[in-house]
């Protein structure tokens, strides 16, 4: 896993092996920051990252200069591998939440500019996670939700649908505030 731009561009972090993961990859993430530098200026940006993992995509972002961003990962090893990462970086600006991701949703009281989740492709309850976020109201007026998943899932008709993008079998689906 490597930070492919910005500050820590070519920094190479190895999750341990037992961590079930599957990190974006490069050409996906490089897809999705080249699709992002079209409507954000990263610098300005309050972050949440859902479903963390690795952190992979939060150190894009912290990477390109974001310094508000809050991570939610429920994995204790997931979150001690975020935190070992963050501390080689010297990054602090950084709030980890280990907490289910809907439970987050539900009970967090901010908001943000951005919102990215990455759930697991097989997750049953993907389909809510645009919908729950609106709801309860995490994304800024003209906030963008930002949604990784498979090719069997489909946001198309979901209120405040933007747009999507495939990358080989990653799909990412962008939703508009």
């Amino acid at each position: 896993m490597r930070v492919i731009s910005g500050e820590f561009k070519g920094r190479v972090f190895n999750p341990p092996s037992n961590l079930r993961l599957r990190p974006t990859t490069d050409r996906a993430k490089e897809s999705l920051f080249n699709i992002l530098n079209n409507y954000v200026d990263f610098r300005e940006l309050k972050v949440l990252d859902l479903f963390a993992g690795t952190g992979n995509i939060s150190y894009e972002y912290i990477s390109r200069g974001v310094v508000d961003i809050t991570m939610v990962e429920r994995d204790p090893k997931c979150v001690a591998f975020i935190q070992d990462t963050l501390k080689k970086l010297e990054v602090t600006n950084v709030d980890i939440v280990r907490t289910d991701v809907f439970r987050f949703i539900d009970d967090c009281p901010d908001k943000f500019d951005l919102i990215f989740a990455d759930p697991p492709y097989s997750l049953s309850r993907i389909q809510e996670i645009p919908t729950m976020i609106f709801q309860n109201g995490l994304l800024k007026k003209d906030g963008l939700i930002i949604i990784e998943h498979g090719s069997r899932i489909t946001f198309d008709e979901e209120e405040n649908f933007y747009r999507k993008r495939n990358i080989g079998e990653v799909n990412f689906s962008i939703f508009r505030g």
